[in-house]
């Protein structure tokens, strides 16, 4: 892992120095090759940290076959923040980023450096490639940092494999046959000798005299010596073929055991390679380098681009239900997001003027405001089957029903997105009250980090800068949009009692950065339409209670979340959000709403 100081700001532009090589070339020819070791280059290259303090400038110092970095120049009398020694490492030029090369060693440290423009990362690869093959140095120390050394062996499993096990077979048949030919063999000469044997003993009967072996030894009875190394021969040679019918009839139980262990052994091997492909989907999740990042030479996987987002969105969530039970226990109201006190002061929404844009008219957003908000409102007014542009339902949970257009551009994911649920105890008031003000935004909105008010048009109509959370390995985000709360007055469905919609749109009136420099900008057009409808029953003057209410609810949306996200994983967060949002949002407005007066 590299330093995870907290370097901030925006990458400088590295720069190479110039590469000096020294020493004298001997006339001897062993010496024709030879490259001195104090070769130098040095010089500032953008190196990757971490997820979180991405590509950050370092001085890196290539001397003596060790090629060190430093956060900076003025610190490389201090002692190196890491180094690598080049005689294992490999050097390779990125396949897709024209400024980027690695130097790896062993696959466990993995230096992604970039240069400031494609003739840099040139010069310095083909430096420290020419050094690399110059010195062919047989240093075993492939790996040190902060002066330790660190070394790794592996082990391998071989196995019996089924030709060899074959070929043991084989040779046992043919070393059988062949003892059956010794034994053929000395049964013949066996019969010589007997032969020899009975013609000695007649030669000694005929002349009826013992025969004499000298030095005093004893007469030998050929006969009884002879059918003695015959029984003894035989037996020897009996036993022996004993063995080898015990070995034939065991060959088969050896067989299979040993194909058993080679099966065990096997799905030995497959488990450990499965073993080893999760641990490396886990370093890359835990220790994640930029081949994983969001963006346009990303290497991972679509599938794991989606784990990674569901999981960070998980922890967003379980963090949020945690504050949130804290906050109850406590009962302690706390605002965490950036609004100033004046932004909605106590009393304006009750104003007559609220919600009809009068106040915001003389403003120079107007115009695009009241366009958009009557676009939006028609859109959402439309049924999904009027406009024949193919609407398909991803989701249906009893009221809620979510339906979605496929749409790309250039690319990128852009879907829209249309949903209806119908809320009971609410009305569309308080549902567009909780949608539009910010204090209570992040109540309910998980992946919120920071809400600025940039400008306040009007009590109805807020000009917001939101930043969101970052969520590994999708880039940190953020929108700079409109928002405008308006009742509506006309063309209202029989028995509903009020309209009202919130209505967000992104803008680049008086652009604002994002605050740490980083966030790709969202570009958004959101419509919440509530109506409130009454039992068909009720009178009017009647006194209503929160049993009478029904807020019929449509949600409108069309994203484009920017950046390089796979459209896949897109669709799939979206599948998996959009839902819980809805629920979350509407639980949370029954939530507020259930002891306090009905607001219409």
């Amino acid at each position: 892992m590299d330093d995870l100081d907290n370097t901030t700001g925006t990458t400088p532009a590295p720069s190479v120095a110039d590469a000096t090589a020294t020493g004298s070339q001997s006339e001897n020819s062993e010496d024709e090759d030879y490259l001195d070791n104090s070769i130098e280059l040095r010089g500032y290259l953008s190196k990757w940290t971490n997820y979180i303090y991405g590509w950050q400038p370092r001085y890196i110092v290539l001397k003596d076959g060790t090629l060190s970095y430093y956060k900076s120049e003025s610190e490389s009398d201090f002692g190196c923040r890491g180094a690598i020694s080049l005689s294992k490492a490999t050097i390779k030029a990125h396949e897709s980023d024209e400024l980027r090369f690695d130097v790896v060693v062993n696959n466990l440290n993995n230096w992604c450096l970039r240069a400031e423009t494609s003739e840099d990362r040139m010069h310095w690869v083909e430096v420290l490639q020419l050094y690399k093959e110059g010195t062919g140095s047989t240093d075993t120390t492939s790996l040190r940092r902060h002066g330790s050394t660190m070394s790794l062996q592996s082990n391998t499993i071989s196995l019996a494999s089924g030709g060899s096990l074959k070929k043991t077979q084989r040779n046992l048949r043919e070393k059988v046959g062949e003892l059956e030919t010794f034994k053929d063999i000395l049964f013949v000469q066996i019969e010589t000798l007997q032969r020899y044997f009975d013609a000695c003993s007649e030669l000694n009967k005929a002349n009826a005299q013992p025969l004499d072996l000298g030095d005093g030894l004893k007469p030998i009875d050929f006969k009884g010596e002879s059918i003695t190394f015959r029984a003894t021969t035989s037996g020897v040679l009996s036993t022996l073929q004993h063995c080898l019918e015990i070995i034939a009839e065991n060959d088969e139980s050896w067989k299979r055991k040993l194909e058993r262990e080679i099966d065990r052994r096997r799905r030995a091997e497959e488990q450990n390679r499965k073993f080893k492909e999760e641990i490396e989907k886990l370093k890359r999740l835990s220790y994640p380098g930029p081949d994983f990042e969001e963006g346009p030479h990303s290497t991972l996987p679509e599938d794991e681009f989606f784990d990674a987002v569901e999981t960070g969105l998980e922890k967003i969530e379980e963090d949020m239900q945690m504050r949130f039970k804290l906050r109850l226990q406590s009962q302690i109201s706390q605002t965490l997001v950036n609004v100033p006190h004046e932004a909605v002061a106590e009393g304006e929404e009750a104003r007559e003027e609220f919600g009809t844009g009068a106040e915001a008219k003389s403003h120079a957003l107007w115009p695009e405001i009241d366009r958009v908000c009557k676009e939006q409102l028609h859109y959402a007014r439309e049924g999904v089957g009027q406009d024949g542009n193919g609407w398909q339902i991803f989701a249906d949970e009893g009221e809620i029903k979510m339906y979605k257009r496929e749409v790309e551009l250039n690319g990128m994911v852009m879907d829209p997105l249309k949903a209806y649920h119908s809320v009971k105890g609410v009305t569309a008031r308080e549902m567009c009250h909780y949608f539009f003000m910010p204090e209570f935004r992040n109540d309910w909105e998980t992946t919120l980090e920071d809400c600025t008010i940039l400008e306040k048009i009007s009590a109805d109509t807020l000009l917001f800068l939101q930043t969101h959370k970052r969520i590994w390995p999708a880039s940190q985000r953020d929108a700079q949009f409109w928002s405008h709360m308006r009742k509506i007055n006309d063309g209202l469905e029989p028995g509903t009692r009020d309209m009202w919609v919130v209505c967000n749109n992104s803008t680049e009136y008086a652009k604002q950065e994002s605050k740490n420099g980083k966030c790709v900008r969202i570009f958004l057009t959101v419509i919440l339409a509530c109506q409130t409808h009454l039992p068909d029953d009720y009178v009017k003057g009647q006194p209503l209670s929160r049993d009478d209410l029904t807020c019929k609810v449509t949600y409108c949306s069309v994203v484009n979340p920017g950046g390089w996200a796979p459209a896949s994983a897109l669709r799939a967060v979206y599948k998996r959000e959009y839902p819980k949002f809805l629920k979350r949002f509407t639980g949370y407005v029954i939530d507020q709403c259930k002891d306090k007066p009905i607001m219409f």
